[in-house]
C-alpha cells in the first residue's frame, strides 16, 4: 500500500467516531494473522501458478495419450 493510500485511510479513520475506530482496530488486531496468511497465500499462488498450469497441461497430455490411470482411492 502506498503512503498516499495509508494517508487517505488514516484520514477516513480519523473521521469516524471513536467507538467505530476502536471496533475497526479490534477487528484488525483479532484477524491480523489470518489477513497476513491470506497475503502470503496469494503471493505463493502467484509464484506457483505457472507450475500449476504446466502440471495441468502435462496431466491432460498423459490422459490424451492413454498414460493416465484412474485413481484408486482405496490405496490412498
Amino acid at each position: 500500500m502506498s503512503s498516499s493510500n495509508v494517508a487517505i485511510l488514516t484520514m477516513k479513520l480519523e473521521s469516524l467516531p471513536e467507538e467505530v475506530r476502536e471496533r475497526i482496530a479490534e477487528y484488525l488486531s483479532e484477524n491480523f494473522e489470518e489477513i497476513r496468511d491470506e497475503v502470503r497465500w496469494d503471493e505463493q499462488f502467484k509464484k506457483s501458478s505457472n507450475k500449476l498450469a504446466e502440471t495441468a497441461r502435462q496431466a491432460r497430455k498423459e490422459i490424451a495419450e492413454g498414460k493416465a490411470e484412474k485413481m484408486n482411492y482405496e490405496k490412498l
